[in-house]
């Protein structure tokens, strides 16, 4: 029942900081340098003062600010996202086209990061000082220091000249056409690089906070208790320490959601991958103010959603905090 009550208090709070997101995006996006009445005219051949008039009036962006917010908001309200200014079709259409590329690019490569980080970051907390400790540290700190774009070129570099293995733009092949398990492959092939990209970054995250997790649970009186006992090490360090070791990792799941969202913009763009992140790229160029809105307001419900289920998650793990306060 306090599981219950504290999700629908998450739920309450999640629609208010929501609404907080889509104003606080609305007023910045418009009160940037840039005028997508101009932009429009210009794609049109024409940018005259009363073309560009037309185009303001036709949009409603020679209303006022606050009454084009308040008018934004209604619409939301009423699931309608807008119209594109650019693509010249609803701005819902285009976004629930862009999801899946981006929900499996996402999905795969956190759940990826998060195993090859995890098992690394044991290999290193149960051998500290040994040379392949010393070596995962080495890899985690290159990996978190490398920027996202630099890794992605340099993979598609290594994998699209000097050894091209797999293919370096878009999500499939669009001149082979395939159909059934060819058509599976060849989009897991084509998600590869993106997706290392990705992988490469958070794993190295995972992996130092995995070995430091586990390195301060191994040291707990528990662990001690359960060596004094007689147990068996492999039962000590799998069973009693990582699964204590695991809540950072769950939290930090959750919280890299947002951040890899953000990464997702760039290693799509890199890697042509037509999934949120190359129409948000294509939209700031554009200056397609509902298209973007619309981006902002899907990925704010997804890393909010993704924070909710965290937090539900890890009050199912841990028995200290499944009940809430008293």
């Amino acid at each position: 029942m306090i599981f219950f009550r504290h999700l629908a208090v998450r739920l309450g709070n999640s629609i208010l900081l929501l609404l907080a997101v889509i104003v606080l995006n609305f007023i910045l996006i418009h009160s940037a340098p840039g005028d997508p009445a101009e932009v429009i005219a210009g794609e049109m051949g024409g940018a005259t003062i009363e073309i560009i008039e037309e185009i303001r009036s036709r949009y409603g962006l020679d209303r006022p600010l606050w009454t084009q917010v308040v008018i934004y908001v209604r619409q939301i309200a009423g699931g309608d996202l807008g119209y594109s200014y650019y693509f010249n079709q609803p701005v819902s259409s285009l976004i629930l086209r862009r999801i899946p590329p981006t929900l499996l690019l996402m999905i795969f490569s956190l759940a990826s990061a998060a195993i090859i980080g995890v098992v690394l970051g044991v290999i290193s907390s149960y051998a500290p000082h040994s040379v392949p400790s010393h070596l995962i540290t080495f890899f985690s700190l290159a990996g978190y220091a490398a920027p996202v774009f630099w890794t992605g070129l340099m993979l598609m570099l290594l994998f699209g000249r000097f050894c091209p293995i797999f293919p370096v733009s878009g999500m499939f092949d669009i001149v082979a056409g395939h159909h059934g398990f060819a058509y599976v492959w060849d989009v897991l092939r084509h998600l590869a690089l993106p997706s290392l990209t990705l992988i490469l970054l958070n794993a190295a995250q995972f992996s130092r906070l995995s070995r430091a997790s586990m390195l301060e649970s191994l040291s707990t009186d528990y662990v001690r208790t359960a060596r004094a006992k007689g147990l068996n090490e492999r039962r000590v360090f799998l069973v009693h320490a990582l699964r204590n070791a695991l809540m950072p990792v769950v939290t930090m799941a959750g919280l890299q959601f947002g951040p890899l969202l953000g990464g997702a913009v760039v290693v799509e763009t890199v890697f042509n991958w037509p999934g949120l992140g190359r129409l948000v790229f294509d939209s700031i160029l554009r200056r397609d103010y509902p298209v973007l809105l619309g981006i902002l307001f899907i990925s704010a419900m997804m890393v909010i959603l993704a924070n909710i289920v965290t937090d539900a998650l890890y009050r199912l793990i841990d028995p200290r905090v499944r009940g809430g306060p008293k």
